[in-house]
């Protein structure tokens, strides 16, 4: 169980990346940033990959939890798109995005595995929603992986655009 001190900096450490990203995080401007060293974070977390794990492992909490909300049933990728192109979750999604690519191309790093988990996430939110004699079947699986696809699509380009009407109207 994390100390209270490390529960605090890894807090402080992902408000900061929601704001500045993680590609080029640094650990001493970020120590600074958050009132801590870079002596404490490589202590507390055993590295910057070790603080780069914690802060994806809490980045995926957080998406979780808010996918958790969702509900089941029909309507889902409505409401998914809801909280998708919703203003306030354009942080998180913006950190997931960038953890998401890095996982693909350093495949070996702190990343490892992002990717995969979280399609393995969202398929598991869109199976919920599927009717009980389809969730199990090859084109259940169909179904959410072409939901999937378009979800994460019409969100790359509302990330690039900012377009949500545009966006929103392709969807609908």
């Amino acid at each position: 169980m994390p100390s209270a001190r490390e529960t605090e900096l890894l807090e402080a450490a992902y408000r900061y990346v929601l704001t500045h990203g993680l590609a080029d995080v640094s650990l001493r401007p970020l120590a600074a940033a958050i009132g801590s060293s870079t002596r404490v974070l490589l202590y507390l977390f055993g590295s910057k990959d070790g603080l780069v794990r914690a802060l994806l492992a809490r980045a995926r909490a957080d998406e979780l939890a808010l996918l958790a909300d969702i509900g089941t049933g029909p309507g889902v990728v409505t409401r998914l798109w809801e909280w998708l192109s919703a203003p306030a979750h354009r942080p998180l999604l913006t950190l997931w995005l960038e953890a998401y690519a890095r996982s693909l191309v350093e495949p070996e790093g702190p990343w490892a595995g992002f990717a995969r988990a979280t399609v393995e996430d969202w398929l598991e939110v869109l199976k919920a929603s599927q009717p009980v004699d389809v969730r199990d079947t090859p084109e259940g699986l169909a179904n959410r992986t072409r939901e999937l696809a378009l979800l994460r699509g019409a969100l790359l380009d509302l990330l690039a655009t900012g377009d949500v009407e545009r966006v929103s109207a392709a969807l609908g």
